[in-house]
């Protein structure tokens, strides 16, 4: 939080609190949406919140509050022109490249950018063994300007044996149940139930907190070189 006249008197703006929430002084990644809120929609959310928090007390129902936190995360993350998240790296199409034969039938992979990797094959960001989370959230600045390192895993490793960390997101869930943003069991189910033809025999993960430029320019083909060269013909892409 950058120093204010206000900061200096010991009295902090809506719009401060809300901004601290994102890599700031209360850095708690569940909330960094309300960074993407102006003052006004903030002070919204917050009144919104104490009336279903008040509610929730009389009956002990939190599902009124789960639900407005989830409806407010997705309200602050669509893009808008005047939001702070709608920058370049925002496109309006791409490149479409229809498949050859049918899922049922294709060879298809996982590729996500939740941070997961393999317990034992650490990719040591920053060349730093047995970083915490608490670490990576601090080095956020330092993995938006670096390039991405891609973990390969094995497609039939055991789901206990996933690791996640990543600066960029609250990763509580996804440690608790990896499939959360790593669905490498429903994928697993849905090559079982015939849903696609084949799993392919490695599934892939990095840290989408990276620099961009590298990713289209050099990560990108260089995976999708990997993936075709495995026999992959689609993949399930989880963004984070």
């Amino acid at each position: 939080m950058s120093k204010t006249e206000t900061d200096v008197n010991g009295v902090e703006s809506l719009q401060q609190f809300k901004d601290s929430f994102a890599y700031g002084t209360r850095t708690d990644l569940l909330f960094k949406f309300l960074k993407d809120l102006s003052p006004d929609e903030a002070a919204q959310f917050f009144q919104e919140l104490l009336v279903r928090l008040g509610a929730s007390s009389d009956d002990g129902d939190l599902g009124r509050v789960i639900e407005h936190v989830v409806e407010w995360q997705a309200r602050a993350y669509t893009p808008r022109p005047d939001a702070a998240h709608a920058g370049p790296w925002v496109y309006q199409s791409g490149p479409f490249a229809p498949l050859t034969r049918p899922v049922s039938e294709s060879c298809v992979a996982l590729l996500t950018s939740s941070g997961h990797f393999v317990d034992g094959d650490d990719p040591r960001p920053f060349g730093v063994a047995g970083m915490t989370q608490d670490e990576a959230t601090r080095s956020i600045g330092e993995f938006v300007r670096s390039k991405p390192q891609l973990s390969i895993i094995p497609s039939h490793t055991p789901i206990e044996r996933l690791r996640v960390r990543h600066g960029g997101y609250d990763i509580r869930g996804a440690s608790a149940d990896a499939n959360v943003a790593f669905p490498l069991e429903r994928m697993r189910e849905c090559a079982r139930e015939g849903l696609i033809g084949t799993l392919a025999p490695e599934a892939y993960s990095f840290v989408g907190a990276a620099a961009q430029t590298p990713i289209i320019k050099e990560s990108g083909p260089e995976w999708t070189e990997r993936l075709k060269e495995r026999g992959v013909e689609a993949a399930v892409l989880v963004p984070v």
